[in-house]
């Protein structure tokens, strides 16, 4: 479990220094920005207790806000997801996963881990773009950004598994 969690350190820091020096200054359209953070939380392993996740969400959106200036709606967004991790995992998994087991295309199988990875960051996304509006002013608008982020987080998310994919296929 500590090699694990240093692993999540590693990612933790890895992916805010991406996120706040590259992603935050993306903004296609004035309207997607893309969320590369959340691969944090979607590849924390299955062992680690649910009260770590939720910590270690919470944890990673307070550095996102602090650095954003938010005001804790990515503390939020990330809490709401690190509670809904693992059964969303389950429910989508159709086999048995290993006790170790991170989330990725060959523990849950393509379908599965894409399912997965989409209901997350959809989820985060409508909670944090809800918070962000306070209202329904725009609605359209509203819907229109947060579809637009989710295709542009998912497909990053999607991308950088992939490559750690061909990576690991390269060790063997």
């Amino acid at each position: 479990m500590i090699k694990s969690l240093f692993k999540v350190l590693f990612y933790t820091v890895l992916f805010v220094l991406i996120q706040v020096l590259i992603m935050d200054n993306i903004h296609l359209f004035r309207i997607a920005s893309p969320f590369l953070y959340l691969f944090v939380i979607v590849k924390v392993p299955i062992n680690i207790s649910r009260s770590y996740v939720i910590a270690i969400s919470f944890l990673l959106g307070m550095i996102i806000d602090v650095f954003s200036n938010t005001l804790g709606m990515h503390a939020a967004a990330c809490t709401l997801i690190g509670i809904i991790r693992k059964p969303l995992i389950f429910t989508f998994s159709m086999k048995e996963l290993e006790e170790d087991a991170t989330p990725s295309y060959r523990s849950l199988g393509v379908p599965a881990y894409m399912k997965y990875v989409i209901v997350l960051v959809i989820i985060h996304h409508f909670s944090l773009f809800f918070i962000e509006s306070a209202s329904l002013f725009d609605p359209i608008l509203l819907f229109f950004r947060i579809f637009a982020n989710v295709i542009l987080t998912a497909s990053f998310i999607f991308i950088i598994e992939a490559f750690f994919l061909k990576h690991r296929k390269n060790e063997t």
